[in-house]
């Protein structure tokens, strides 16, 4: 028997390996696109998207009397296979790829139709039975069922998305209970301002990441409206009557997502302006963790010759030169998350800008670049939690100490003494090195009872 198999395309004649379940228009793909190294089966959200989006035609097509039932029931049961976590490894294209995703749309059609193929005792590459194109890709094109399947993908990663926030959220609001009576220096510009609580700087990271949470699931709900159906350009061109609405319902119950057809198929096949929109709040996400990983990197700075407000678990040496150094590596590493997230977005944006006409044929980059950046944020909130919050400890003497030291109560003498003699006792106070309270004791004029008021720390 011979390890090679060979088939035909509009192109020519290729030699496919004999156990491959794609076909030609995927072995060229393969060929043509050596590009970033991450084929689609390193997305395997975005295979169950496309092979929904197949199984949800196949019903369809029986139902409405284009597609007979032995195949249709065949592409079924393909389709199924595959859902269930089979032949992943057959899903072999690169991510980033020319022709508007057509690449990942016939990657799916060649294993759906040899796997159905194979269930109706024929050799896989036999397309006189079950054809890629003809029944497993019937009233359908790639530009309906490729920007459906981005959008079922990322429909389905959000849930992991989310579920992170929410665990980190509850951790940052833990540290704030364990923190709320630890008095501290609130900072503005990297200058001593106000005092407040540890506690209160907590929860107001728990408070800025529940709000991305709410505009996650407020953006996602674009991403339920689908031009499946509207085939090429969104007329529909080789659908049969009640089509659009049918497949899209049949794709809604096999999701499990409330998908919609868009009320203007033409304008729907061409704009990525929701996967756009949900990238950028992505960005968003990113950037106000970011900062928060900022604060914690300098909140821990020294331990002894910085801020060293709190402590962050060691979690590995921080240098091979320096011993007993420890970096904060996971809030570091966030951080990079957050520029990648970043520059992400940018090409989303360049992609989303580049379409023309009637379709945009840059969405394999921009589909790539979503979903990277969904699981490197997801992943990245996990270990900030894991790694790093949960085992966030206080050091409330260094806090209450650099409280002391601070003119920051010099703004809690203003309603009393006033903006003018406030301002000169602080500037006393710098200018001798002395604290706060020994030199607003004697020139404030206040009586012990309202100095210990204002400096009750």
């Amino acid at each position: 028997m011979t390890n090679v198999r060979t088939e035909t395309d509009s192109i020519g004649a290729l030699d496919i390996s004999a156990s491959a379940l794609f076909g030609v228009h995927t072995q060229r793909a393969v060929n043509n696109f050596p590009i970033t190294g991450t084929m689609l089966s390193a997305y395997p959200e975005l295979v169950r998207g496309i092979v929904q989006v197949k199984k949800a035609a196949a019903i369809t097509n029986m139902r409405l009397g284009s597609l007979s039932e032995e195949i249709g029931s065949a592409i079924v049961d393909a389709c199924d296979a595959v859902l269930s976590g089979q032949h992943l490894d057959s899903f072999v294209v690169d991510m980033v790829q020319g022709g508007a995703g057509t690449s990942t749309n016939m990657n799916a059609n060649e294993v759906i139709a040899n796997l159905a193929n194979l269930k109706l005792g024929h050799m896989a590459g036999d397309t006189h039975v079950v054809h890629p194109i003809d029944h497993v890709n019937l009233s359908q094109s790639t530009n309906d069922t490729y920007p459906t399947a981005i959008r079922l993908a990322i429909l389905e990663q959000c849930g992991s998305l989310i579920s992170a926030q929410n665990l980190l959220i509850e951790s940052f609001r833990s540290k704030a209970d364990a923190f709320a009576l630890i008095p501290k220096v609130g900072r503005t510009q990297l200058q001593d301002a106000v005092p407040m609580t540890l506690g209160a700087e907590f929860k107001a990271f728990a408070t800025t990441i529940s709000e991305d949470v709410g505009r996650i699931n407020e953006i996602s709900q674009l991403l339920v409206e689908v031009n499946i159906g509207g085939t090429a350009i969104g007329t529909g061109v080789n659908t049969p009557d009640g089509y659009q609405e049918t497949v899209a319902s049949e794709l809604a119950k096999i999701s499990g997502y409330p998908l919609v057809t868009a009320a203007d198929l033409i304008e729907a096949s061409s704009d990525t302006g929701a996967l756009m929109t949900f990238s950028g709040i992505l960005k968003r996400a990113s950037v106000k963790l970011s900062k928060i990983c900022n604060d914690l990197r300098l909140l821990s700075s020294g331990p002894r010759a910085g801020i060293g407000e709190i402590n962050l678990p060691a979690v590995q040496a921080g240098s091979s030169i320096m011993p007993g150094k420890v970096n904060p590596v996971i809030p570091e590493v966030v951080n990079q998350v957050a520029y990648l997230v970043i520059g992400n977005d940018l090409t989303v944006t360049m992609a989303a800008e580049s379409g023309q006409f009637q379709l945009n044929a840059m969405e394999p980059i921009l589909a790539f670049k979503v979903l990277e950046s969904i699981r490197a944020l997801t992943n990245a909130m996990n270990v900030l939690r894991t790694r790093c919050i949960d085992g966030i400890t206080a050091n409330e003497d260094r806090c209450r100490e650099l409280l002391s030291d601070s003119l920051c109560l010099s703004a809690s003498l203003v309603p009393l003494v006033g903006y003018e003699r406030a301002a000169k006792i602080a500037k006393q106070a710098t200018a001798e090195n002395r604290q706060l309270r020994d030199v607003a004791k004697e020139m404030s004029g206040l009586t012990d009872e309202q100095l210990a008021t204002i400096f009750a720390y």
